[in-house]
């Protein structure tokens, strides 16, 4: 069986459209680069300042001179290239990236995104999630549902610090998938394999509607006997 994070790339892979400039968050998001569907055309770009990121290079093939924001070893495919943080911050400012996948802490019902701080821990930077969630045209959030303590991440309320107000678009987890709209807040639109209508609603604190031709075992493979639910 996958493992969740693998099961929420591959999921978020199959968002990609042809043509799309996208960006991927650190950690769990740089996964996406491995799922992107065949005959999809996408050109990855991060914000530490390079366009045209590939998968992830093979063991032994990585060069430390090329790194994604998370200090993570990447490729670059025919025609990518490396500039400076204030060019790849005019890209995602001037409105430029179609999407962005990002992670979290926390995420609430109105859309709001809290993943940059964990109050009285020690802050590593803040990051270009802020500009992200507000330059990208449509914002993914990609994140195991659950926190390790059982709680879950999909909250009434954000309690954190907010890194956006209301720019959540799309929820991906290893169990379902949200999608938001202005009239109708979140919509349940996909449950993985191996989950319930009954299960998700159990892990998941914020409202939402469930879609009338909501997909059931529409994607994934991760054992249910594991969650936290």
């Amino acid at each position: 069986m996958a493992n969740a994070k693998q099961v929420i790339a591959a999921r978020a892979g199959q968002e990609l459209k042809d043509g799309q400039i996208i960006n991927l968050g650190i950690g769990l998001p740089t996964m996406i680069a491995n799922y992107v569907p065949e005959g999809v055309d996408v050109v990855i770009q991060t914000e530490n300042g390079a366009i045209g990121v590939g998968p992830a290079p093979a063991p032994g093939c990585e060069d430390r001179d090329r790194a994604n924001a998370g200090n993570q070893p990447i490729s670059l495919v025919p025609g990518g290239s490396y500039f400076d943080s204030a060019t790849s911050f005019a890209m995602i400012r001037g409105g430029h990236i179609d999407a962005t996948f990002l992670g979290t802490l926390q995420v609430d019902e109105k859309g709001n995104i809290a993943n940059w701080i964990v109050p009285g821990k020690m802050l590593a930077g803040m990051g270009g999630a802020m500009d992200l969630i507000t330059g990208a045209k449509i914002v993914y959030i990609v994140t195991e549902h659950c926190s390790k303590d059982g709680a879950s991440k999909l909250m009434t309320a954000c309690t954190f610090p907010l890194t956006g107000a209301e720019e959540c678009d799309v929820i991906i987890t290893e169990r379902a998938l949200f999608r938001r709209y202005p009239d109708r807040g979140f919509v349940l639109e996909e449950v993985a394999c191996g989950y319930t209508l009954d299960q998700i609603a159990a892990c998941t604190d914020m409202a939402y509607t469930v879609a009338d031709d909501v997909r059931l075992d529409a994607f994934g493979a991760y054992e249910p006997d594991t969650a936290k639910a």
